[in-house]
């Protein structure tokens, strides 16, 4: 029997309206169709057709185990936080695609203590300091002179180019290193050694806005799709 109590009754058809809502948030929200209003922003160069499951997966456990977790460590019963809803994108999620046994610059390289001050300045031991997602984009630096952190002191012995990188290095043209160089190695292509018939740097700042790739559209290795990887993940997961 309701209460003839104003109050109670606004608040009753609050609850009620607040339970309904609840209801189709919690059923509309998973839907494919509404993964673009729940997106940070559109994603980088490549991850178009990605859906968000791709990176953001299930984290383990229910949700009252994953309470349970977070609240052991904050009381310092637990070393490390679990992850909540979803689990953390870090570099091992990235990795799961983008594993490339030839890379030049593997992020974990700059863990080691000699590349201490130039992290500082540039973290290259995340992958998302460059790749950093729902940017539109497929680098996030603003220019292409972030060589200059590690390779400020490089001295090239019979060096092939007809303008010395020695030259270059006291010059501080350390934007045109990508017009030679590509920084994780992965392309197949032949490096110039003349700077007339070097890749233009309008290209290149093109390409890590997201534009065409002025290396080669041949790689020495391919990231996974979603199909595969998930095909992986389900191989190996637990039940």
């Amino acid at each position: 029997m309701f209460s003839k109590n104003p109050l109670r009754k606004r608040q009753r058809i609050g609850s009620i309206i607040g339970i309904i809502i609840g209801i189709i948030i919690y059923i509309i929200l998973p839907l494919k169709q509404t993964e673009n209003f729940l997106s940070l922003g559109p994603l980088n160069t490549g991850h178009e057709g990605l859906s968000c499951n791709a990176c953001h997966t299930d984290a383990k456990g229910n949700l009252v185990q994953q309470l349970q977790s977070n609240i052991a460590y904050t009381f310092g019963m637990r070393k490390t936080k679990a992850d909540f809803g979803t689990e953390n994108v870090d570099n091992k999620k990235c990795l799961e695609c983008h594993d490339r046994p030839n890379d030049r610059h593997p992020t974990h390289r700059f863990l080691e203590p000699r590349f201490k001050e130039a992290i500082a300045n540039i973290n290259a031991t995340e992958c998302e300091t460059c790749h950093r997602e729902h940017n539109d984009t497929r680098i996030v630096l603003k220019d292409a002179a972030f060589c200059v952190n590690c390779h400020y002191d490089l001295e090239v012995k019979n060096d092939p180019i007809d303008t010395p990188h020695e030259e270059l290095i006291a010059n501080e043209q350390w934007n045109t290193c990508l017009q030679c160089h590509d920084f994780h190695g992965n392309h197949i292509y032949k490096v110039a050694e003349k700077m007339k018939d070097t890749i233009p740097l309008e290209k290149i700042q093109a390409y890590l806005k997201g534009g065409v790739d002025p290396f080669s559209s041949k790689k020495k290795h391919l990231p996974l799709s979603e199909e595969e990887w998930l095909k992986i993940k389900k191989k190996y997961s637990t039940k």
